[in-house]
């Protein structure tokens, strides 16, 4: 039985990744360096490492941790007034909240994650939240989501993850899960292979689905 939904959090709960974006945009700006929109969804949300391959592209005089340290200041300034719920997601929460246990499993740190948790009024939301401190290797590893699983008590079989991009489908998988994929205008492009489902949006993902994808599993 499925017992969990493991949630994505950037571009799949909190529609945040052009706010990524616009922060990057702001620390770069005094380099001189302009990454597009189309360039960032390739190299930052579709791949691992955009920092360190914008560092190489541009050979800045600044390591990637100082450049990830100076859009994180960037981005807290711009959460109060951009973060948005991605559709959908407010009402998954409450159409699940009970009947299965939900996480958050996420690449971005604690701090980040609380701040919009707390603006959107989902802090008591999820029985637990994995962050970036929570675990040895980011997505596409598969660590994340194992974690989230041992917290909730949960086998991998036992749970769902739902991803927007390319690497997170590929964490979920590596972790023995069964992906639901809900892409974006950013990530439509990515490679959701292996994924029992794709989605327009997280309203699709409702009781009856997982139910399906349960039955689906044991066919």
């Amino acid at each position: 039985m499925i017992r969990a939904v493991l949630l994505d959090f950037d571009g799949t709960l909190v529609d945040t990744e052009r706010l990524q974006w616009t922060a990057y945009e702001q620390a770069l700006a005094p380099f001189g360096v302009h990454v597009g929109l189309d360039e960032y969804r390739r190299h930052f949300i579709r791949a691992a490492g955009g920092s360190d391959w914008v560092c190489r592209r541009y050979a800045l005089p600044v390591a990637p941790d100082e450049l990830r340290a100076r859009k994180a200041a960037a981005y807290r300034a711009l959460i109060p007034a951009g973060v948005r719920p991605c559709a959908g997601a407010g009402e998954l929460l409450q159409r699940l909240a009970g009947r299965r246990l939900l996480a958050v499993v996420t690449n971005s740190v604690r701090a980040e994650v609380d701040v919009i948790l707390a603006h959107l009024g989902w802090t008591h939301g999820f029985d637990a939240v994995i962050a970036r401190e929570d675990y040895v290797h980011a997505k596409p590893a598969p660590d994340g989501y194992l974690v989230a699983a041992a917290r909730l008590g949960c086998a991998p079989h036992e749970c769902v993850v739902v991803e927007d991009t390319e690497r997170g489908v590929r964490a979920g998988l590596a972790a023995g899960m069964r992906v639901v994929a809900v892409p974006s205008d950013l990530t439509y492009d990515n490679d959701f292979s292996g994924c029992v489902r794709r989605l327009d949006s997280l309203t699709s993902l409702t009781e009856t689905l997982l139910d399906q994808i349960d039955r689906d599993g044991c066919s």
